[in-house]
């Protein structure tokens, strides 16, 4: 398989592109969340500066409660945006390191599958039985790892859907809590 030194660097080379692109990954999505991070922290004092104010600026208690009873509902669809926006980052990242993984695997399996025929072309007479059960379980292994991404690609999407309808439950829910606040506020102002 290896028979020469050249083939052992384009190995090592592919081995450290592997490992750069991964590294790579995992920076790619700490510095978007770090930006995501200071921009939600830099919205959220503005805006709290901006809420106090208002609420500071208001001539009577109704109009205090009034204020007060909307502040909940834009908070709550920031957190859920904010929420999405981290799971999406999360989610493109593993499934850039799905991918790196994914193709070094497949070469991986590739680069046995070729050791495993030069053995078998240069193993003593009568060790056919023994190479065709070496090739058995790396068959037996490659069908094992394709069935185990399947199930956690389902899962993946399971909890993705999962994610969708709780968010949306969430924010109906929300909603419906702020539209109950604001109707005793409008009868007592009215």
């Amino acid at each position: 398989m290896f028979t020469t030194p050249a083939q052992i660097t384009e190995l090592q080379k592919n081995q450290m592109d592997a490992a750069f692109a991964l590294g790579q990954t995992f920076f790619d999505a700490t510095e978007r969340l770090v930006e995501l991070n200071l921009a939600a922290a830099k919205a959220t004092l503005e805006e709290s500066v901006e809420r106090v104010q208002a609420l500071m600026s208001a001539k009577d208690v109704q109009e205090f409660m009034a204020m007060s009873a909307s502040l909940p509902q834009p908070t709550l669809e920031k957190a859920v945006s904010y929420s999405r926006t981290v799971y999406g980052i999360a989610n493109g990242a593993g499934t850039e390191l799905s991918r790196i993984v994914e193709s070094q695997l497949a070469e991986n399996n590739k680069k046995v599958t070729q050791l495993i025929d030069f053995a078998a072309k240069n193993a003593p007479a009568g060790s056919e039985p023994a190479v065709a059960a070496l090739k058995s379980a790396v068959a037996a292994a490659n069908t094992a790892y394709d069935t185990f991404t399947k199930a956690a690609k389902q899962a993946v999407d399971f909890a993705e859907s999962n994610v969708a309808a709780a968010t949306s439950a969430t924010m109906k829910a929300a909603a419906a809590a702020n539209d109950s606040v604001k109707a005793p506020a409008k009868r007592k102002a009215a």
